[in-house]
Parts: C-alpha cells; sequence; structure tokens
C-alpha cells in the first residue's frame, strides 16, 4: 500500500491481481491474500494490523472481514485529523482576534 492510497483503492488493485493469478492457475486462497494484505498496509494502520492479528483467527478471516475493518479505522482516522484540523482552525482564529 503507498502513502496516501484508500484501503478501497488497495484493496481493488490486490483483487485484480489475485484474480488474474486465479485465472492463470495460481489460486493462493483468501488466507494468502488476508496475510499478504496485512503485511503491505502502511505504518499508519500497523497497530490496526497488530490489534486484528491478536483478535482474529487469520485462517478464517474473509477478505471482505478484512477490508471492512480496515475502512472503519481508516474512516475514523480521517474523522480524528478533521477534527483536529478544525481545532487547529478554530484556536487560530482566536489568536489572530487578541492583539
Amino acid at each position: 500500500m503507498k502513502a496516501g492510497e484508500s484501503v478501497n483503492e488497495y484493496f481493488a488493485q490486490t483483487l485484480t491481481i489475485a484474480n488474474k493469478m486465479k485465472a492463470n492457475g495460481e489460486n493462493k486462497g483468501d488466507v494468502v491474500v488476508v496475510e499478504k494484505i496485512l503485511r503491505s498496509m502502511t505504518p499508519k494502520f500497523d497497530y490496526v494490523v497488530c490489534s486484528i492479528e491478536e483478535s482474529r483467527d487469520i485462517d478464517t478471516l474473509t477478505i471482505d472481514e478484512l477490508q471492512s475493518s480496515l475502512l472503519v479505522h481508516e474512516q475514523r482516522m480521517s474523522a480524528h485529523v478533521e477534527e483536529e484540523h478544525a481545532l487547529k482552525i478554530t484556536h487560530g482564529d482566536q489568536a489572530g482576534g487578541r492583539g
């Protein structure tokens, strides 16, 4: 996964490659795909990946379940960034008015 790339974009690319491999007779199975996705996430997902690996059985985790879980975390992270940005703007406006 590249920095700035969304979970949906990354999954679309990864599943396209996995499907092409299946079409060529090289079916790795969902477990291998799930493991590769978890290993290739960007560092901002490290704590999420650790949490998933510790709390879930990777051998039974489906690709859809993994994508859903990562999407929820991505949305939460982006919401926190937006809140921080709004707080900075609000705080900056108040500081600018003094003076």
